[in-house]
């Protein structure tokens, strides 16, 4: 047997589930995380990112989830995440009890995720099979996908990667391999590639920059000035969100209640609640197609928050001109 399968296990009991003829039928390949990362931070701080993200989304339908690999196998979680985020009917009862039902149940929902997605078999991360048996990878690969296509501006944790163990049944035994895997997207690798009308006009002459920015706050001044506010500087009057909130209210034609954000933010998580909440406006609107990361705005980042600017720029002065 290979011995690097031996080492990739510090629990017996794992082993032994592994040994035993049920748990890998001959011929079928399984893949998993392998202990030696199983504390590791950035895994963790993306396993509490996205408990948070469906408690807080499913809140009013009193679900509280405290595993993901625990509280998601059977279906009756992603079945109500997906019917609140894309609004999807899903033919399918919501609870299912039977191991059998399960399954059938799991396959409606991951069929929809991947007609949603627009998704080949081949390039699924995850199967009934391995959600069904609390698989963490498949799970987390399942939610990352799901947060990406439906909160395309939901500032995941990035560059989370595990190390992995996979494991093959052959006539000879149990074969096996190790490599390092990406669950969420290398940041620094989607930056490096990022080549847009933005990181050109950065690199360019400076007065080609401060033009744009002139043109950006003007088309904001003219349209926030009639709330009485005057707009002057893009990285310090947009960082708490409350002006693009407003722009958007305008030119959107929103009603946007008092309740429902900070007017006058005292900290940095209502800075950021703010903001979360223009990126969402704006995404439902159609009108941001790329990711964001809110804390980026909430930090001044001029280049982050021209993009943003740029979305209702280049809408608005079309119907104006």
């Amino acid at each position: 047997m290979d011995p690097d399968f031996l080492n990739a296990f510090t629990q017996p009991s794992t082993l032994d589930r592994f040994l035993t003829e049920d748990v890998i039928a001959k011929g079928e390949k399984r893949k998993l995380i392998k202990p030696t990362s199983s504390n590791n931070p950035k895994l963790e701080e993306l396993k509490l990112f996205l408990t948070e993200w469906i408690n807080r989304t499913l809140k009013e339908e009193h679900i509280v989830v405290k595993s993901l690999e625990e509280d998601l196998y059977d279906g009756l979680v992603l079945h109500h995440l997906l019917e609140n985020l894309g609004s999807l009917q899903l033919d399918v009862e919501k609870i299912a009890l039977t191991e059998k039902k399960q399954r059938k149940k799991l396959s409606v929902i991951l069929e929809v995720v991947a007609k949603c997605l627009q998704l080949e078999e081949s390039q699924l991360k995850w199967s009934v099979e391995s959600i069904l048996t609390k698989d963490l990878l498949s799970t987390l690969h399942l939610l990352v996908a799901i947060a990406k296509h439906f909160e395309p501006t939901l500032a995941l944790p990035p560059n989370v990667q595990v190390e992995t163990i996979t494991i093959e049944s052959i006539s000879g035994g149990l074969k096996t391999s190790n490599a390092v895997e990406y669950i969420t997207e290398n940041k620094e690798n989607i930056e490096a590639q990022s080549n847009d009308a933005f990181d050109e006009l950065f690199s360019c002459d400076p007065d080609k920059l401060d033009a744009v920015k002139k043109a950006l706050l003007e088309f904001v001044d003219q349209h926030v000035g009639k709330l009485g506010l005057n707009v002057k500087d893009i990285e310090s009057q947009f960082s708490d969100g409350v002006v693009l909130l407003l722009l958007i209210g305008q030119l959107e034609g929103y009603f946007l209640n008092l309740r429902n954000f900070f007017l006058t933010p005292v900290s940095t998580m209502e800075m950021l609640h703010n903001v979360n909440l223009a990126l969402e406006l704006l995404a439902e609107g159609g009108l941001l197609n790329f990711p964001v990361d809110s804390e980026d705005i909430v930090n001044g980042d001029t280049k982050a928050i021209m993009r943003v600017l740029y979305c209702l720029y280049s809408k608005y002065r079309t119907k104006e001109a």
